[in-house]
């Protein structure tokens, strides 16, 4: 059975004898579906012969900083969500990290989940969990300690067989770029911006109704995190873009658009605090317009999209990779339209698709079926089919 850890002491004991061996699993359990920031309810950390349970509502977390900030590999499973419970129960990240989803990706897994590597690399069948169970309950229940520890039991298990299985296939450095890319994005704040564009409604929106709105994101974002609510509590979707076209001046103007529901106006001063966003976007130099996804490329472009995009899934099968893993159709989009956050420009993926992407765009290269179905970028002759030659 795992070992409980409810006692300040006992979790700096643990931590000490953790810090001796060169890698642990970790994972959490926290709520975050009424509050703005997650509430961790627990973490579980596996060893090569331990198992202990770490009640965040007893013991400090804090204390596990040593441990994540240390040269000791931290292996988790899907860690995005991890990293944003850990960064905020203990002030930092792993300092390395190995993603076990990432990795099974890279080798034709797709989107696998924890069950499906366990039942393929260690022969074991997880019992399923309550997804909806209560982990902030107490005392836990013998079938959540049991739950809870197994999501970490055979996670360094499973790690050996992926790196057996990416050493022979040379991907080592490929899963641990990508692991880095995950460590370094996972935290980063999504701008406000970005976030307007989630609202579907507001990307059509221009001129003065676009700068309220984008203020009001701004806002609905500030009081989430000071009340910790999520922020669709503050103010909904639609009611944002309601307000954000209407730009009521009164409080009865905004009482009157749809979606403002009374729930979204208690609490002291909110009504005052949103008519003041709205005054203060109407004041404001309007944003560029939203763009759909593939407005940065030129037109002649953009009927290469689905035409690429077929022929990276056609290298991700034959190289035995995830689609995923290799290109979606965003990065093909990013790349083409040369945007700085492209994943082909640079590394293993501009070796093996982004190069050869770029040759196709500047006609130096062409796409061809081989017969079989498949597709492949061959070097351009120049030729045409059928033209006749020059009587010259």
């Amino acid at each position: 059975m795992p070992q409980l850890i409810t006692r300040g002491a006992d979790l700096d004991a643990f931590v000490d004898r953790a810090l001796q061996g060169e890698r642990y699993a970790i994972d959490t359990e926290f709520h975050r579906e009424r509050t703005y920031y997650p509430q961790v309810a627990l973490v579980q950390i596996a060893l090569e012969d331990e198992i202990v349970l770490i009640d965040p509502l007893q013991v400090d977390l804090g204390s596990l900083r040593p441990l994540l900030e240390s040269e000791a590999m931290c292996v988790a499973h899907a860690a995005a969500q991890d990293l944003e419970v850990l960064e905020r129960a203990c002030g930092t990240a792993p300092a390395n990290l190995f993603d076990t989803q990432i990795a099974a990706g890279f080798l034709g897994l797709s989107s696998a989940s924890l069950a499906t590597l366990v039942r393929k690399y260690e022969g074991v069948q997880l019992t399923k969990g309550d997804r909806l169970t209560d982990w902030l309950r107490r005392p836990l229940t013998d079938d959540q300690v049991r739950y809870a520890a197994a999501d970490v039991e055979y996670l360094l298990g499973v790690t050996d067989k992926l790196v057996a299985g990416l050493a022979e296939r040379g991907r080592m450095g490929w899963v641990e770029d990508e692991c880095q890319r995950l460590l370094d994005t996972a935290l980063r704040k999504r701008s406000p911006l970005d976030s307007l564009r989630r609202i579907k409604e507001a990307r059509s929106m221009k001129g003065a109704s676009l700068a309220v709105a984008l203020e009001l994101v701004i806002w609905r974002e500030e009081r989430a995190a000071r009340i910790d609510v999520p922020v669709r509590s503050v103010l909904s979707d639609i009611a944002l873009v309601g307000v954000a076209q209407r730009a009521p001046t009164t409080e009865k103007g905004l009482r009157e658009i749809r979606g403002v529901d009374a729930r979204h106006l208690r609490g002291e001063g909110v009504i005052g605090e949103i008519l003041a966003t709205v005054a203060r976007g109407s004041r404001a130099t309007p944003p560029s317009p939203l763009r759909n996804r593939d407005a940065d490329l030129e037109r002649s472009l953009r009927p290469v999209i689905s035409l690429v995009t077929s022929w990276v899934s056609q290298v991700a099968r034959d190289y035995d990779l995830d689609p995923a893993a290799l290109a979606t159709r965003g990065d093909v989009e990013a790349f083409l339209a040369d945007r700085s956050d492209s994943r082909l420009d640079r590394g293993w993926r501009n070796e093996l698709v982004g190069a050869p992407i770029r040759a196709l765009v500047r006609g130096k290269a062409a796409l061809a079926f081989d017969g079989s179905g498949g597709l492949v970028l061959e070097h351009r002759s120049g030729k045409l089919f059928g033209r006749l030659e020059s009587p010259d």
